[in-house]
């Protein structure tokens, strides 16, 4: 089945599922050291749940699957979560991001249940910067992911790397010049404006029945993807590559001989709204139309009230027909009053 379109005409299939706001990191742009205020477990959709949303998302034409957080593998059983994915018709693609901590462990089970490929959080190379940035010392339990995942073939392989002005811009360079050597295919982020954590509003849905968006300023630390692209340069020329699975939003490009590519994801300062082509379901069972705007339909109540697979069609529906037609980072507006962990990046 072809997918539904929005009011702009963008064809929407694909939809990235948080099923945790869970982490075992606490990374800087991301969480607070002291974590956020916790959905309670009864508020999480269980796994069941959310398979009975995809479902009804298949019919729709929804066919490609990223599972999110917090941290996905921070929630016990995600694998039958996947096994009950992969066996939906009309699911073709079904994909998972995750810091990579308890990827090795994990690897062999998620491949042989259905799961493609993975995208692995990944901001330093370096020990000690690592252990700052996200706040926990784990980066050879990472590269040890990154290995496992490869080893199964969990691939096309991508590692995204949100680069920050006086945290990580210095490196670059290193993990440009890792894609001659290694089939990386690595992502360099713009880092978005969430705002602070707030207690007051953790966990509560935000306020329904108009497609709105709120605005503060950005955060400090921004660095443009063509300030990126212009520091790669150094290595060589950049020639544009053929995108990989996933539809994502990154551009991507190759060093000269290189096994693997460079992507740029750059939402503040060249939008990719007018390509956009998903719906987000939170870990509390909110169909959100667009990550950087707050407007959310509650799936979870309706679901629990006992609504049928055509009630769920019509919510998923009313969700793709309110995607906004762009964000406005560009014009110093942030991403609303969600922290990235609560909505699954």
């Amino acid at each position: 089945m072809t997918a539904v379109y929005d009011s702009f005409l963008r064809p929407i299939n694909y939809l990235r599922i948080s099923v945790t706001d869970r982490c075992n990191l606490r990374c800087v742009y991301c969480m607070p050291p002291e974590g956020i205020q916790l959905l309670p477990q009864e508020d999480i959709l269980r796994y069941e749940e959310i398979a009975a949303i995809v479902g009804a998302a298949a019919d729709l034409g929804i066919s490609k699957i990223r599972i999110t957080g917090g941290e996905p593998l921070a929630r016990s059983g995600l694998v039958e979560l996947i096994r009950m994915l992969a066996a939906i018709p009309g699911i073709d693609d079904i994909s998972l991001t995750t810091n990579g901590v308890l990827l090795a462990q994990h690897a062999s089970a998620l491949k042989a249940a259905g799961l493609h490929r993975v995208n692995v959080s990944l901001d330093t190379l370096r020990p000690e910067r690592f252990a700052r940035i996200a706040r926990r010392p784990f980066l050879d339990r990472v590269m040890e992911g990154i290995a496992a995942a490869q080893e199964v073939g969990l691939t096309p392989l991508k590692i995204n790397v949100v680069v920050m002005r006086g945290q990580n811009e210095d490196e670059v360079l290193d993990f440009a010049r890792l894609t001659l050597e290694r089939e990386w295919h690595v992502r360099f982020i713009e880092v978005m404006p969430f705002v602070e954590v707030m207690p007051s509003v953790a966990g509560q849905p935000s306020e329904e029945g108009t497609c709105t968006q709120a605005v503060t300023s950005h955060r400090d630390g921004f660095v443009s993807a063509e300030e990126m692209r212009e520091a790669i340069r150094a290595l060589g020329p950049l020639e544009p590559a053929s995108a990989h699975p996933g539809n994502g939003p990154a551009r991507y490009f190759r060093l000269p001989g290189a096994r693997g590519t460079i992507g740029f994801i750059s939402p503040v300062s060249e939008h990719f709204c007018f390509q956009c082509n998903r719906l987000r379901l939170t870990a509390h069972g909110r169909l959100r139309p667009c990550l950087l705007a707050d407007y959310e339909i509650d799936v979870r109540e309706p679901l629990r009230s006992g609504a049928g697979r055509e009630e769920l069609r019509e919510l998923i529906r009313n969700a793709i027909i309110c995607k906004p037609e762009r964000h406005h980072l560009g014009e110093g507006g942030s991403a609303g009053t969600r922290p990235m962990v609560q909505i699954g990046g």
